[in-house]
């Protein structure tokens, strides 16, 4: 663990798992939460590109615990919440962002193998987060879940097969755990960032101008309003593109 100065900011005090950590929309919750005092326990698959976040973390007067971890080891996020469990007793956020994108192609071209790790990581391992970890959002005053969607859950776009799928899944999932929790102090919400500046933005529209999009920066503050333990959104899929037009 990297411990860092206290800090008063709204999120003092709480336990925040994000997944896909090391970059992208991971890597700016991280370092929006840690600004606001929370101890982080990033998870991303490489140490190298966790302690270069951890880096950035400290910067912003956070600590972090950091797990090299691969997801779709499954018997390691069962460890994970009882490691969890025997630290702190709690979790106060779960941050699902880690996803794979899996080739844009015609869905009879698209393989079994890579339509099962897509589905694997972006809807079974949530899943599997939710099953280890929900027991210590119980034991928080105002246990959050934050997952990552997209527009093409919704829109049904062509040759976003195994990805649109995944997602469409994903927001099925949290809104039945919202609602389950209803009478809980655990919300669950999904945020759609659209296109974001990211890497695996880059993968799908190469051809893209990626200075024209939002930074991963920008979208974090939503992040961090349901986040707060004060926020009542619950159930909700909030477009990061709608929500900006009520900020400004």
């Amino acid at each position: 663990m990297n411990d860092s100065a206290d800090s008063n900011g709204q999120l003092q005090g709480r336990i925040a798992v994000v997944t896909g950590a090391s970059r992208g929309i991971g890597r700016s919750v991280a370092k929006a939460f840690a600004g606001e005092g929370a101890h982080l326990i990033l998870i991303a698959r490489t140490s190298g590109a966790l302690e270069e976040v951890d880096d950035e973390v400290r910067s912003a007067g956070g600590s972090a615990t950091l797990v090299p971890l691969d997801l779709t080891d499954v018997d390691a996020i069962d460890r994970l919440g009882a490691s969890i469990y025997e630290r702190w007793g709690k979790l106060d956020i779960l941050v699902g962002n880690a996803a794979m994108l899996g080739n844009l192609s015609p869905l009879g071209h698209i393989t079994p193998k890579e339509w099962d790790q897509v589905l694997n990581l972006n809807l079974t391992i949530n899943w599997r987060l939710i099953r280890s970890l929900d027991p210590l959002l119980r034991q928080s005053s105002a246990g959050r879940a934050i997952f990552v969607s997209s527009s093409v859950a919704q829109s049904h776009k062509a040759y976003w097969g195994t990805y649109a799928v995944s997602k469409a899944g994903l927001e099925a999932l949290a809104g039945i755990y919202a609602h389950e929790n209803e009478n809980s102090s655990i919300n669950c919400n999904v945020i759609n960032p659209g296109a974001t500046r990211t890497d695996m933005r880059a993968a799908a529209m190469p051809g893209e101008d990626p200075m024209h999009l939002p930074h991963p920066d920008e979208v974090a503050p939503l992040f961090l309003e349901l986040a707060n333990p004060d926020c009542t959104k619950n159930g909700e899929v909030i477009s990061f593109r709608e929500w900006q037009v009520e900020q400004a």
